[in-house]
């Protein structure tokens, strides 16, 4: 474990995880959906309130989904990954602190502005996922991937205790009161995303980049025609561009090729689907069992603490027994996860699952990257990634729908929230035929 912290590209890279959890966890997960149905859209009926906030995080998903893959692959083309990483961080901190500006009752602002935190956070963690390979061997991803999803968790948990004081006891941190509270966390968040990010963009080396001999000869074509430095460099960039984009629908015409990257994308799909549906349903499930807000805030920071030890210690389990008995080990305890959900009926109860999903979160997360990074072609890391975090970030459709479905027809929420395991088990069954040794390059 020292040699984590002791390796100085390594730790500069899982300190970004470090960095941006506090947009997850204090923004995304903890005061955004309640500030925007209380202060942004005040007056307006809960019914309504929830759509645009459906919407709002519908656009931010949709945004992934379509551009993910093909940025990536610009990105490994030109050589560029920490270049993009840099630039969508720079738009989620600065949109996340823009947040302070927005006024009550103005959520059409506030919409657009955390569409565009959201955008900034989902598009950087790709090429973030993607730097994995510059910074460790095959052999180190499990351990590696878990310290980043340790340290997110510990990080993104301090910010949002410290957040959750300042909105409890204003005074005492010489706020007006908890709206102002709320708003000044949005700022904490911008300046410790941005203040912690800038190891990695110090430390951190760009992978080798797609067609590099391709692009040097090019560059340098540009150069003795044009006599320019400037116009080497946007020779140089064009290439990578269009050698980056014909590796994308290359890779789309002939997945085959990589098909256990393929098979374990189809499996992650749909257990991930599973762990971002209780996820995102948590709280929802809470309240419509009447639970207090509350209760519901001491749990998700008990699932932040928990979260940190539990993901290094998954990565540990997953380089001594490999990480496929470790994942099945993490989706099973989820399936066990929704059938204990069936049962609750107490905060206790509720502190207990919150601290079950603490011990599997993070670990079947950090898990899933480093076994995918088994089958990505280091060259190509940034467009593979893309299709991995595509998926990720898109899942949570199936669920969702199961939950609704299913409560809408029997009249149960307990019953809507245990169809989950329906997810969680394809995405067993499939990880099944994902064989390890077979990188498939």
């Amino acid at each position: 474990m020292r040699h984590l912290f002791t390796n100085r590209p390594v730790f500069a890279w899982a300190l970004y995880d470090w960095a941006n959890s506090v947009f997850a966890t204090t923004v995304m997960a903890g005061f955004f959906p309640v500030f925007f149905k209380q202060y942004w859209s005040v007056g307006a009926d809960a019914v309504v309130s929830t759509a645009r906030l459906g919407f709002a995080n519908s656009l931010g998903s949709a945004f992934l989904l379509l551009a993910a893959p093909v940025l990536g692959a610009i990105a490994d083309g030109s050589g560029a990954r920490k270049r993009f990483l840099g630039a969508f961080t720079l738009l989620g901190v600065v949109m996340a602190a823009g947040l302070w500006f927005v006024g009550e009752g103005d959520w059409a602002t506030a919409s657009l502005v955390y569409v565009l935190a959201a955008a900034g956070f989902s598009g950087a963690i790709v090429f973030y996922d993607a730097l994995i390979v510059s910074v460790s061997a095959p052999d180190k991803y499990d351990e590696v991937s878990a310290f980043g999803f340790s340290l997110g968790y510990i990080g993104g948990g301090l910010l949002f205790a410290l957040n959750v004081a300042m909105t409890l006891w204003p005074e005492a941190f010489g706020l007006s009161g908890s709206a102002e509270a709320v708003r000044l966390s949005f700022v904490t968040v911008a300046v410790w995303w941005l203040a912690f990010s800038i190891p990695l963009f110090r430390l951190v080396p760009e992978p080798p980049s797609l067609g590099a001999a391709a692009m040097s000869n090019a560059a340098a074509r540009c150069s003795a025609e044009a006599g320019g430095r400037h116009v080497k460099s946007a020779g140089a960039a064009m290439l990578g561009t269009v050698v980056g984009l014909r590796s994308l629908v290359q890779t789309i015409r002939d997945y085959r090729a990589h098909r256990m990257a393929g098979l374990f994308l189809l499996a992650y799909f749909f257990y991930i689907d599973g762990v971002h549906t209780i996820m995102r349903m948590a709280v929802d499930y809470g309240l419509s069992l009447g639970l207090p807000s509350e209760s519901l805030i001491i749990a998700l920071l008990i699932t932040q603490f928990v979260g940190f030890p539990a993901a290094l210690a998954f990565g540990m389990a997953a380089n001594r027994f490999g990480p496929k008995p470790v994942l099945y080990f993490g989706v099973a305890i989820y399936v066990g996860v929704t059938v204990y959900a069936y049962f609750l009926s107490s905060a206790l109860e509720f502190y207990i699952l919150a601290a079950v999903v603490g011990l599997v979160q993070g670990g079947v997360q950090a898990i899933s990257r480093s076994l995918y990074a088994r089958f990505v072609p280091p060259a190509q890391s940034g467009e593979f990634f893309g299709f991995f975090n595509m998926l990720g970030r898109f899942a949570a459709i199936i669920g969702p729908s199961l939950v609704a479905i299913t409560g809408l027809l029997t009249g149960s929420s307990r019953l809507g929230i245990l169809s989950v395991a329906v997810v969680l088990i394809i995405g067993m069954v499939l990880l099944g035929f994902v064989r390890e040794q077979e990188s498939g390059r």
